[in-house]
């Protein structure tokens, strides 16, 4: 082999190995883009959480803004000694003030010929507040108006509970309302199917009434005080 022939060679190696690099750093190329797509969404978004049950709650009951429904009583013990405000009434709740359903609903609770009460639902940082705004005909506050609690934990996309607060046992002890003192508010919701509000002490008073919502009935009067 002489001079020449051996030199054409040595360059035919070195360009054939530097081809060979280049193909293999490609290849790992396309390995690492490859793993990079295929991430599982997870990985791509951890922070992807279903909604916090106070919100589905509230659009729970949101569904059915706009409907009423009527209600019957499925809890009242201990039997009342003296005559009750709603036994024997017509019980109809109103899904109505849903200007911002996301942040509040207002819901009154109709007891016969009585407009005086409405359910207000507001959302707060950590979860829901209940509060029972009493008005008399004329739309002036009642005297025992706006108790309620706050939740106290997260609660279910279903139920929710409200212990009472210290605005409302004041108010409560203040007015000779001392039973009241230990309260516990709470509702559930099933969409299209059953709205329950519960009021709870632990002496043994229950109190529950559950609303029909698979059948909306006729719209009551505007609560007392709503404009």
């Amino acid at each position: 082999m002489n001079k020449t022939t051996w030199t054409l060679l040595s360059l035919a190696t070195l360009a054939f190995a530097s081809c060979s690099s280049d193909t293999t750093a490609a290849a790992d190329g396309a390995v690492a883009t490859t793993g990079a797509v295929t991430a599982p969404p997870s990985a791509a978004d951890p922070t992807a959480t279903d909604s916090a049950p106070a919100d589905a709650f509230l659009a729970a009951l949101a569904s059915h803004c706009g409907q009423a429904f009527a209600g019957r009583i499925v809890a009242n013990t201990p039997t009342p000694t003296e005559p009750d405000a709603f036994e024997g009434k017509q019980l109809v709740m109103h899904v109505r003030g849903c200007d911002a359903p996301a942040r509040e609903l207002r819901v009154p609770f109709h007891v016969g010929d009585d407009h005086s009460r409405t359910w207000v639902l507001t959302r707060t940082d950590s979860g829901l507040r209940l509060k029972h705004d009493h008005r008399h005909e004329d739309g002036s506050d009642d005297v025992l108006t706006m108790y309620g609690g706050d939740t106290a934990t997260a609660g279910t996309a279903m139920r929710q509970a409200f212990p009472v607060d210290a605005y409302s046992i004041d108010l409560f002890q203040r007015e000779g309302s001392d039973a009241s003192v230990t309260n516990t508010w709470a509702m559930e919701v099933d969409p299209g199917r059953r709205f329950l509000y519960e009021l709870a002490r632990p002496g043994g008073r229950l109190f529950q009434v559950e609303f029909d919502l698979t059948t909306p009935v006729a719209l009551p009067p505007t609560p007392w005080g709503d404009e």
